[in-house]
């Protein structure tokens, strides 16, 4: 079968689906891998490492796209590009289908058999083709350094000849993938370190980072599904928002990661709570492609509100493309791994990791979220 890697047409987007190492790899399988031109410069992979691989350099996307059995791509593919796709071919990318349900009619009106990358099931035997959590933690990781870099002062105590500098406070909203990422970040660096999250069971991992829980007593735990906050009551939001504002006022840095899978993210720190923030207090609101967790919180700005830096950054793996880069290849190999041989795919329908990422099959749109006819 034949791979096709594309040059991502996102706006700012300078991660690449496979690296020349992951290439090889799948070449070495029986597989023929042809790419894009320059598709992995963004992420310091040039097409001399890709020849060097075993892949074939081509400049045109649309002779490329229409000679191809499977794309992959780290976005949802254009209209252009998915005008390309011959029928029957196989797309793997991050797709979000709960939202884009345009996308998916169209792909299942083009004959394309779509596998989501960001719908992988959480469950033990799929965790190394989990491309959301790879993602996040890299992403958590970046959001304290965005943060420090943006704060007038330094993360660690400091005793010098002209005083005690004091330790910055962290607080951070949700104990996920990149929370945790951004407790232990944060902790090298020498912050104190304080998290929230609707989940109880977090406290542990949260402790073991050596980070500060912060306990929401007298409410009901938010239900969980797949790793994610489902359903938080209003009850709970307010009694969070008591617990957590002496916290939230202390802070130096305030990172926020909450999301509700297929929903806005929920507002967690208002306008008010943002005015009696410190003065020169920093938040980075990595919810802001879904709405934002900060009421001010703006896409792909940093504002400054109440003598309160706002930074609304969007897409932060493609910040650290290369890094990024390498484990998403890893994800889509090990789901290819599973999913097909050189000669075909398996289509084991019923199968949890199939059934869980496949979304249009056979010009229908099969996922059991979404609706059985295209």
């Amino acid at each position: 079968m034949k791979i096709a890697i594309l040059k991502e047409s996102k706006a700012g987007e300078k991660r690449v689906a496979i690296t020349p190492a992951v290439a090889q790899q799948f070449i070495k399988q029986g597989y023929t891998c042809m790419i894009e031109q320059d598709a992995g410069y963004a992420s310091n992979f040039s097409d001399k490492t890709y020849e060097q691989a075993g892949c074939s350099i081509e400049s045109d996307k649309h002779t490329l796209l229409k000679d191809a059995d499977i794309i992959m791509k780290v976005n949802a593919p254009t209209e252009q590009e998915m005008m390309s796709m011959k029928n029957g071919s196989v797309l793997i990318s991050f797709l979000y289908h709960l939202h884009h349900s345009e996308l998916i009619a169209k792909l299942a009106q083009q004959g394309i058999s779509s596998f989501s990358m960001d719908a992988i099931p959480r469950i033990s035997r799929a965790q190394s083709m989990d491309a959301l959590s790879s993602q996040s933690n890299l992403a958590g990781y970046k959001t304290v350094i965005i943060g420090a870099n943006a704060l007038g002062k330094i993360f660690p105590l400091m005793m010098t000849a002209a005083g005690t500098i004091t330790p910055s406070r962290v607080l951070i909203y949700g104990a996920g993938v990149a929370g945790l990422q951004a407790v232990a970040t944060a902790k090298r660096l020498g912050a104190i370190v304080e998290v929230t999250d609707v989940r109880p069971e977090t406290k542990e991992q949260v402790e073991s980072l050596g980070g500060k829980f912060i306990e929401v007593k007298g409410a009901e735990a938010a239900k969980v599904e797949g790793g994610y906050a489902k359903e938080v009551s209003a009850d709970y939001l307010q009694k969070q928002k008591e617990a957590v504002d002496k916290s939230l006022f202390q802070a130096d840095l305030v990172i926020t990661t909450a999301l509700v899978m297929g929903k806005k993210a929920p507002t967690l720190i208002t306008a008010e709570q943002v005015s009696k923030m410190k003065l020169g207090s920093v938040i980075v609101d990595m919810a802001v492609e879904q709405g934002g967790n900060c009421e001010l919180s703006e896409l792909d700005k940093a504002v400054v509100k109440h003598g309160v830096t706002i930074i609304g950054q969007s897409n932060l793996p493609s910040t650290l493309p290369q890094n990024a880069s390498e484990l998403y290849a890893k994800n889509i190999q090990n789901l290819m791994t599973h999913l097909a041989t050189k000669d075909g795919f398996k289509w084991e329908m019923e199968e949890e990791i199939t059934k869980g990422t496949l979304i249009t099959h056979q010009g229908k749109i099969v996922h059991p979220s979404l609706n059985q006819t295209a």
